[in-house]
């Protein structure tokens, strides 16, 4: 991949279940309330340099509606501020698999969330230097 602009291709996307609960299960994380990353390095059936998902607590937000929307919140926010994490990976050819949990209680909007990921995501960087 040359150039990354502001993408979040289908690729990218993390979709396997035994990985999410490999990842919940050995994974590490890094917290930027509301927003708490859980990450893994490296793991054996990943084909892409970075794959992500984005989750919210069905216990915290009872309606489906809310939840798809932090979702897609969440999703914009890393779709915007990927970048310096994404070349960094690909430097030190690092895979991970990445998952972004809303842990708030409150509807977010999309500044608060955006700051939160940003904060995340380069305290997630620093880990690699």
């Amino acid at each position: 991949m040359t150039a990354h602009n502001h993408t979040y291709p289908r690729t990218e996307k993390l979709k396997s279940r035994k990985l999410i609960q490999q990842l919940f299960a050995e994974g590490k994380s890094v917290t930027a309330s509301p927003v708490k990353c859980f990450y893994l390095v490296n793991p054996s059936d990943l084909s892409e340099t970075l794959q992500t998902g984005v989750g919210a607590s069905a216990r915290n937000f009872k309606k489906a509606v809310h939840r798809n929307r932090i979702k897609r919140l969440l999703r914009e926010a890393y779709r915007l501020n990927n970048q310096s994490l994404h070349q960094k990976l690909e430097e030190k050819k690092i895979r991970v698999a990445l998952f972004i949990l809303f842990i708030g209680k409150e509807l977010p909007t999309l500044p608060t969330i955006e700051t939160a990921v940003q904060t995340a995501l380069e305290k997630l960087r620093k880990t690699f230097e």
